[in-house]
């Protein structure tokens, strides 16, 4: 009888752990996202792309992008998480945390990027994107704006697929 109640407050605990989780993950829900992101996958090699990943791609390049913004202009470097892994996010997490001893934040007010795929690995779990991005950055002091700059720059990035979405690995600017 005991090691029945035991399984059962075992299977109970594991439960409410599970319930739990998804409410964990919860608390930085995926932005709904604003950032523009014309894609264009032709010619993309050596592997064919499927429409699935056509469609995922841009949406959570485009997701990286937004959260990027909200951990820069919020000092959160947990934001990362939904659109970055590996080295993407531990140089974006070091940047929040310069911030964070700075005291200066950078809001990125984002006006589209120009996206084209030009390698999607042949068993499909990573893909390389050239970029075109145009966006203003603003500099806060506390709640002050000290400066803005148009910025349009190219960017390399690598997107690999994960348990759930595609997120950003790499993200490097190019001249």
């Amino acid at each position: 009888m005991r090691l029945r109640i035991a399984l059962l407050a075992i299977a109970a605990i594991s439960a409410a752990a599970w319930t739990i989780a998804p409410r964990v993950r919860a608390a930085d829900p995926v932005p709904k996202s604003e950032v523009k992101v014309e894609f264009d996958a032709e010619g993309v090699g050596p592997r064919q792309i499927e429409d699935t990943t056509e469609a995922a791609i841009p949406r959570d390049y485009a997701t990286a992008w937004n959260v990027l913004e909200t951990a820069l202009s919020q000092n959160r470097a947990s934001a990362l998480d939904i659109g970055f892994v590996g080295f993407a996010r531990e140089r974006l997490a070091q940047r929040v945390a310069d911030q964070q001893k700075s005291g200066v934040r950078v809001r990125y007010v984002d006006r589209g990027h120009k996206v084209q795929a030009i390698f999607y690995s042949p068993e499909g779990s990573t893909m390389q994107l050239c970029d075109a991005a145009r966006y203003d950055i603003e500099v806060l002091d506390g709640d002050t704006v000290i400066h803005t700059e148009p910025v349009t720059q190219n960017y390399i990035a690598l997107m690999t697929v994960t348990e759930d979405r595609w997120k950003v690995r790499v993200l490097e600017a190019v001249p």
